[in-house]
């Protein structure tokens, strides 16, 4: 397989210069490639540009060429295989793969924390994931500009994917003895160069219209419970978002180690951002925030990211459900529509374990007083003055809500059952928006 393997050195690391960005065709080079890997099926058609900041539209990425043709649908097959196999032993696998990169490439070792525990499961993690979406093109394809926009901040060059690949590799073949082989070897070589390639064009794209990071300076903390803050920092340069999307950041204290976190609030005249900080156990980041960061303090920022905004050129209601601190870029949504000067009905379920954890409540129900088309509903679990219950049973008593889109924010088990409970009361999938981060974006902590 060396000579796969070599292909999958140069496709994917070229000259540095992603193939787009060079302005070359994904085919220029007479490669045997497969055009049509990524390109969206008949009648998925294309996403138009937006001329708002924001979410980039789906690019129209194709397969690498020069690593020969093949069949989706039997690389599929041959990758889950494999990933079936190594799913009982993923700690060691992942070890092991860490252990083959730092000694074989020190240098990749910066791009690191010093402590890898919160760490060291999330590249390769997602990796595997991207592996498993291999014939779920468009998925995969917003998936991997995510990535690939989003690893700019740690400091990723193209020159780092071969040797992410070759290490990739070489763990797979050690730890799926079962399923391993020369065609097993191929697929994975494929895979690797598309999903390689595609992340390198992403960051090419991003890098021409934005930093990698932003600096962003603490000019309030505010103690919301004991464990709860609303911290607002100024950034140093215009921040580019929507209201609904999150934001990775770095505090000094910890460096190399990133958690994202959503914005609350839409953007301001002042180009100030606003975040919501629940301090969870263990939590690097999020306990730094809450405990040690004090107005001057400077953080880094990571790019805009996530696709739970308002369109507003259509005029359903929106139904939001927000759980703890999930209630951040609900209140950001409502802001949003506030903005826009278009009434339309915004029926807000905020759901925490007990009255006294509703730490916002008062904002939005100013808010409420404010705006006409706002209805807010505290739900608690325990004894309350409002709603008692589980955020998902409380919306199925109420509606009818098939005239809303549905908005989640909250713990990744929440947007599951909330997910299932609107769905469950007319609301069609593909008008139900949220960001899970318990999927291809990294925990909060």
């Amino acid at each position: 397989m060396y000579e796969a393997r070599q292909t999958m050195a140069t496709t994917s690391a070229g000259n540095g210069t992603s193939q787009r960005a060079a302005g070359g065709s994904p085919t220029d080079g007479g490669g045997g490639g497969d055009r049509d890997w990524f390109a969206p099926k008949p009648g998925e058609g294309r996403t138009a540009p937006s001329s708002r900041p924001g979410p980039a539209p789906v690019p129209e990425f194709t397969a690498n060429p020069g690593y020969g043709r093949f069949e989706p649908s039997r690389d599929a097959e041959l990758i889950r295989r494999v990933l079936e196999e190594v799913g009982p032993v993923s700690q060691a696998l992942t070890s092991y793969f860490y252990a083959l990169l730092f000694t074989r490439n020190p240098g990749v070792r910066t791009l690191f924390p010093a402590a890898m525990d919160a760490q060291r499961d999330r590249l390769f993690k997602a990796l595997l994931t991207a592996a498993g979406l291999i014939d779920e093109r468009r998925t995969l394809a917003e998936y991997l500009s995510h990535l690939g926009r989003g690893h700019r901040k740690y400091g990723t060059v193209p020159e780092h994917y071969p040797a992410v690949g070759e290490c990739l590799i070489d763990a797979l073949a050690r730890y799926a003895p079962r399923t391993w082989g020369e065609e097993a070897e191929a697929a994975w070589v494929r895979a690797y160069t598309a999903i390689s390639q595609i992340m390198i064009d992403a960051a090419a794209e991003d890098a021409r219209k934005a930093p990698a990071l932003w600096h962003a300076e603490v000019v309030s903390h505010e103690m919301r419970t004991s464990d709860i803050a609303v911290i607002t920092v100024r950034p140093d340069q215009p921040y580019p978002f929507l209201a609904g999307q999150y934001a990775g950041v770095e505090t000094p204290w910890w460096p190399k180690v990133w958690r994202q976190y959503s914005l609350a609030c839409a953007p301001r005249p002042d180009g100030l951002l606003v975040f919501h900080v629940k301090a969870v156990p263990a939590g690097w980041v999020s306990r730094a925030l809450v405990h040690r960061a004090r107005p001057g303090d400077v953080l880094r920022l990571g790019g805009p990211a996530g696709s739970m905004t308002v369109d507003h050129s259509c005029g359903n209601g929106l139904l939001c459900l927000g759980g703890s601190t999930g209630i951040a870029p609900i209140k950001a949504l409502v802001e949003d529509v506030a903005g826009h000067g278009r009434a339309r009905p915004v029926e807000v379920f905020y759901g925490a374990r007990s009255d006294l954890d509703l730490y916002d409540l008062d904002t939005l129900r100013e808010m409420e007083r404010r705006l006409s088309w706002l209805s807010v509903r505290p739900v608690v679990e325990g004894p309350s003055g409002g709603l008692v219950g589980r955020l998902p049973d409380a919306v199925r008593r109420g509606g009818p809500w098939s005239a809303f889109d549905g908005y989640l924010s909250g713990p990744p088990g929440m947007i599951r059952s909330g997910v299932d409970a609107l769905v469950g009361v007319g609301i069609p999938s593909d008008r139900i928006r949220h960001d899970s981060l318990d999927g291809p974006v990294a925990p909060r902590g």
